[in-house]
């Protein structure tokens, strides 16, 4: 007989109480992310996000989104322009429902109207999350984040990435590293139309992401600080400072 078998009810509570960790470890993150974020904005920023990365990704606050539910909290007026996010439609379906039901003033826009609202001047700062970020502080996110990231560039409107420790990768050098996913072509072709709205037989091209070079990031910020360039060298600074400081994190929301 195992003796390191142990019975369900045990298995049970070890899962419980793990899984309740990790949820205060994520409301913990993404808290320190708007706390830090929140320091690069001002009352009455307009703000433009693009894809979700908001509490509806996350147990609570969000990365991208974090420092814009956070800073409602505590009685900032932000105006978020949200990117419907084609083909998928995240920014649509989840961060404008989000952010609308906060309460956050929220304008839904079509990715291809981003230049137009950064023109009138309508925004002082871009929000977005990453799923992976390269020792170089090239990040890829969901498709279209480049484009945004160019845009933002032109119009010399701050442009910052979002992102928890977890999501630098310190083994990947750069962006060109990242294997970026292709997906069904019926996302452009049909998924959200009453009929199909291409020719049958026509080639599609759906990569799920793109990556942001880092020549075009203000800043990445993290649950232990804002790295800014050279990234190769503030990045590694922001993970010895969470080995110093892991420990005694207090994790509670």
């Amino acid at each position: 007989m195992n003796n390191n078998i142990k019975p369900v009810f045990e298995i049970k509570s070890l899962l419980h109480r793990e899984a309740l960790a990790i949820k205060e470890e994520d409301v913990w993150v993404c808290k320190m992310i708007g706390e830090y974020g929140l320091r690069l904005l001002s009352d009455g920023d307009g703000i433009l996000t693009h894809c979700n990365a908001g509490q509806l990704a996350t147990v609570r606050y969000g990365t991208a989104l974090g420092p814009i539910h956070l800073g409602h909290e505590r009685g900032f007026r932000f105006k978020v322009f949200a990117c419907e996010t084609r083909p998928l439609l995240q920014g649509a379906r989840l961060s404008a429902f989000e952010l609308h039901e906060s309460g956050v003033d929220t304008t839904l826009i079509c990715d291809n109207m981003v230049s137009q609202v950064m023109k009138n001047g309508w925004i002082q700062a871009v929000f977005v999350g990453s799923d992976r970020v390269a020792v170089n502080g090239d990040a890829c996110n969901k498709i279209g984040t480049s484009g945004v990231a160019i845009l933002a560039k032109f119009y010399d409107i701050p442009f910052y990435i979002c992102a928890p420790t977890s999501t630098i990768d310190m083994n990947t050098q750069t962006g060109k590293d990242i294997y970026i996913e292709e997906r069904p072509a019926n996302e452009v072709t049909e998924m959200w139309y009453k009929h199909r709205m291409a020719p049958i037989g026509v080639n599609v091209y759906n990569p799920a992401f793109d990556v942001a070079d880092n020549a075009l990031i203000t800043a990445i910020i993290t649950e232990y600080g804002i790295a800014r360039h050279p990234y190769n060298e503030s990045l590694k600074a922001i993970f010895e400072n969470k080995a110093r400081n892991s420990e005694n994190d207090n994790r509670k929301p």
